[in-house]
């Protein structure tokens, strides 16, 4: 009787403990999940200003039409990338990686442009629309550097023992999440020279 109840408690204990496992898994995903809808709504938010932007500076770039359609057209790729990204497939999260670089590619050929027009420069919609674009910019950076912390947490505690052994029965859970490329990575990792 004794032995009976000792091995029903341990069997209790594991249960509990598998359980436990299970509901930190749930918990991590679905935390990297909401980082990656973050994400998506800053996006969503940067492609709604974009037009905006296009549309003023029309009026005084009329010279530099292949800017606004290179600024458009990638626009376009990106909001199509984003609308296709899935968190568990690579393929859409490099798509979306790249046209986002497209995307900044072009905005920042765009602000040279501008820079050769001071009226433009001077107009205040553009002024503040600029102002909300690199803000958003921002938005997007803690928001996929919230979601790459996230996908970590996540793709440890799946890693770790014993978690690594009980995904095995749970298929969502069986494969690693996979991190947003940063543009700026080979950059960022280079040591800059410093001449005395």
């Amino acid at each position: 009787m004794i032995i009976s109840v000792i091995f029903l408690a341990i069997i209790l204990a594991l249960v509990i403990y598998i359980v436990s496992i299970y509901n930190n898994l749930v918990t991590l995903f679905n935390r990297a999940y909401n980082a990656f809808s973050q994400i998506d709504v800053q996006l969503k938010r940067r492609y709604d200003l974009i037009p905006n932007l296009v549309t003023i500076a029309q009026k005084y770039l009329s010279h530099e039409e292949n800017t606004l359609i290179k600024v458009t057209m990638a626009r376009n790729n990106a909001l199509n990338a984003s609308s296709n990204a899935n968190l568990k497939n690579a393929k859409s999260l490099q798509d979306l990686s790249e046209a986002q670089n497209s995307l900044n590619s072009a905005l920042s050929n765009f602000n040279m442009v501008l820079e050769n027009y001071p009226n433009l420069k001077a107009n205040e919609n553009l002024t503040q629309l600029s102002k909300e674009l690199t803000h958003t910019e921002n938005k997007i950076a803690f928001a996929r550097q919230a979601y790459n912390d996230s996908v970590m947490h996540y793709n440890t505690a799946r890693e770790s023992f014993p978690a690594n052994l009980i995904v095995q029965y749970f298929p969502k859970f069986r494969e690693n999440l996979i991190m947003l490329e940063f543009e700026d990575k080979q950059e960022i990792s280079k040591t800059p020279k410093v001449n005395f």
